[in-house]
């Protein structure tokens, strides 16, 4: 296995990188396997490490390999510059000999900006043309790093938790059936059903697991057959945007139960991401009044900003689960006020099983053990039963 993968960052010592290398097996570190270098004009022009004794294999080297390029992200880089860095580096390594290039950017870079002001592909055939001015002359930037990160020798993307159907259909167009978008349902399920960050009673009888919105209804159903819990119900909540920060909430006819059944049940909100965190509050702020025992928030992008801090303490929501696709969000600081009642699953150990899964090489290793808890003193559930 050793011998097979390569392992760099987008940046020096990118801790997610290093801890996909450790959980892949692999004992050289991964600052003496590229070098990242920068030229006194600040342009990147990385070096993967080879034999310098070789004259015989000359750009050729990386034959055979498959080489994991890790990109997340970090305050001290724009995401401007770590994509034009995730393209050098895959094209670097494919001018070398690699036999695969793999971008595994857990949160994928622009995904947000999947329109432009022309109609792409079948999704955008309707579009009215209000939409469309809206993106007058803009770029559909996410289908512009696609077309590039093809361009520059990326075979594969590995991505948590895409929210746009755009970019997804479009990746997997561009990249064939070598476009992952990892839902981490399992990893939830499994942290749910063995912690005691709710209590879910027998079969579920205990809990209630909400959409805040339409979009997030299939999330949602993916969680209640990941979670296996017969007797567990559903909500979906309709959101109706009242300002750009305002919104208003009420009960869908699609919901499995009326809000009176929320009385003394823990609740769980599930979303793909936050910003700002108006529409969760909003939610929580509305299921309150059908007088849980607890409700709780659950998301797998979470973006911390003083906004997002200030909104989310709000006493309408008793914990939130996320992970670290954006690393930010393990350090306390950026957890500001809310570390007391936030909850981090690293997925790592996840997201290399996948990837050794991928390639054939899964030992078995992490089957059981897939993923770790982060939690700070300063929530009460400290410390935690079990740790993973």
């Amino acid at each position: 296995m050793q011998d097979r993968f390569i392992v760099t960052g987008t940046f020096t010592d990118d801790p997610f990188a290093i801890d996909m290398a450790q959980y892949i097996g692999l004992r050289e570190d991964i600052s003496d396997t590229v070098s990242l270098k920068t030229y006194a004009n600040t342009e990147f022009c990385p070096r993967y490490m080879l034999d310098v004794f070789d004259d015989e294999n000359i750009g050729k080297r990386l034959k055979g390999k498959i080489v994991l390029i890790c990109s997340s992200t970090t305050h001290e880089w724009s995401r401007n510059d770590l994509a034009m860095r995730a393209c050098i580096l895959a094209r670097a390594a494919k001018e070398n000999g690699a036999e695969s290039v793999v971008l595994i950017e857990p949160d994928l870079f622009y995904s947000a900006q999947d329109r432009g002001a022309h109609r792409v592909g079948d999704l955008e055939k309707d579009r009215p043309v209000s939409d469309l001015k809206k993106f007058d002359g803009q770029p559909f930037t996410a289908l512009l790093y696609a077309q590039l990160l093809k361009a520059s020798g990326v075979d594969a993307v590995v991505t948590v938790h895409n929210h746009s159907v755009k970019v997804q259909n479009l990746y997997s167009e561009i990249f064939g059936g070598h476009f992952h978008n990892m839902i981490p349902t399992e990893v939830y399920a499994h942290y749910i059903k063995t912690s005691n960050f709710v209590q879910t009673g027998k079969d579920g009888d205990n809990l209630v697991i909400v959409a805040p919105d339409k979009g997030a209804t299939p999330f949602v159903n993916a969680m209640f057959d990941a979670l296996q819990l017969s007797k567990c119900k559903r909500v979906i909540m309709s959101k109706v945007r009242t300002g750009e920060r305002e919104v208003s909430m009420s009960l869908s006819p699609d919901s499995e139960v009326q809000l009176d059944y929320l009385k003394g049940k823990d609740v769980i909100v599930f979303d793909d991401m936050v910003r700002t965190g108006s529409t969760i509050v909003r939610c929580c702020d509305y299921l309150k009044t059908g007088k849980p025992n607890r409700v709780c928030f659950c998301v797998s992008h979470f973006n911390s900003s003083p906004e997002a801090r200030e909104k989310l303490n709000s006493p309408a929501i008793d914990e939130i689960l996320t992970t670290n696709t954006l690393p930010d969000i393990m350090n306390r600081d950026c957890q500001g006020r809310l570390r007391h009642k936030l909850t981090v699953l690293k997925i790592a150990k996840w997201m290399s099983r996948y990837v050794m899964r991928l390639y054939g090489e899964d030992d078995g290793r992490y089957d059981k053990n897939f993923y770790k808890v982060d939690m700070s003193s300063k929530n009460p559930r400290w410390p935690p039963p079990h740790m993973y």
